[in-house]
């Protein structure tokens, strides 16, 4: 428990940390894109205070998620970094959407800027937006992964804006900027709808990723005394805490210790597999399953 609560206050620290950086560059890109009289920047600003708004809520969700169980939440608050991730996710397909749109237009009518001041802020946008991608890579919670894309995307537009910008001090060739806007959101896109499909299979409770519930129920029936098992549910409440159920059926003449071991080493070989909420009943060979639905009655 303690090694969860540690791992999910450095979420919570990564994503806050992600967020106050991509505020802080918020606020200069809205002063440079006026400063460099373009509307690309100030598209990315805009995109960027969306952002924000998304990893504040994450950060928040994240937060939140650390709660104890109470009566209402049995299993705890973990699954809302998986409403954060959600939201994420959502605002940053929305904000790739606006930043390919302005692209388009900017292909259809270029416009000419300050290359200098252009270049100033990509250097500065690479170093915060990378800053945050860094911090993020290394976590493990969805909405981590999703965040970091979120960064990820940043740090390579500004990339490209910075290659752009060097560019068009040499050349002018102002639709370079607006070509590679739309071959870094069509890249970040592909990831993030991937991570979101992710999330969506953590709503619909299937089971955790690389659990292979048939190949598991076969080990159960190399323990001593078990003869099958069923009743078999499993789902993950965010991506990294699982939850397991099953009835295991043992033999009539298994004892009591006989019992007590076989599901402490079920739980054992769960507990390896990252499971935190485990429930084994036990049932004796040929006693019925209280549930089962009953056999239906026949008319004579």
């Amino acid at each position: 428990m303690s090694h969860g609560h540690h791992h999910e206050h450095d979420s919570s620290r990564n994503l806050g940390v992600a967020f106050l950086l991509n505020l802080a560059f918020t606020i200069i890109e809205i002063a440079g894109g006026y400063w460099t009289n373009s509307i690309a920047i100030l598209s990315d600003a805009l995109h960027d205070g969306g952002d924000c708004l998304s990893l504040g809520i994450a950060w928040r969700l994240q937060k939140l998620s650390g709660r104890r169980p109470d009566a209402r939440f049995t299993y705890g608050y973990r699954r809302l970094s998986i409403v954060g991730a959600l939201v994420t996710g959502l605002v940053l397909v929305a904000g790739l959407g606006f930043v390919g749109w302005s692209a388009l237009g900017r292909l259809r009518d270029p416009q000419e800027v300050r290359a200098p001041g252009m270049l100033a802020l990509a250097i500065l946008g690479v170093l915060m937006n990378g800053a945050a991608a860094w911090r993020l890579h290394h976590g493990r919670s969805l909405s981590e992964k999703i965040a970091t894309w979120h960064s990820l995307e940043d740090t390579l537009g500004w990339a490209a804006v910075l290659i752009a910008s060097l560019a068009m001090m040499i050349w002018d060739i102002p639709i370079l900027d607006p070509l590679l806007a739309l071959l870094i959101s069509v890249f970040v896109l592909w990831n993030v709808v991937r991570n979101l499909g992710k999330v969506a299979l953590v709503f619909l409770q299937t089971a955790p990723a690389g659990f292979d519930v048939e190949s598991f129920r076969q080990q159960l029936h190399q323990i001593p005394g078990v003869l099958d098992s069923h009743h078999t549910h499993t789902w993950t409440l965010d991506g990294e805490h699982h939850v397991f159920s099953m009835h295991l059926v043992m033999a009539a003449t298994c004892t009591r210790a006989a019992i007590v071991e076989a599901k402490q080493r079920v739980h054992q070989m769960l507990r390896e597999l990252h499971f935190e909420h485990i429930s084994i009943e036990v049932e004796l060979e040929g006693e019925s399953c209280g549930a089962c639905p009953p056999a239906p009655h026949t008319p004579e």
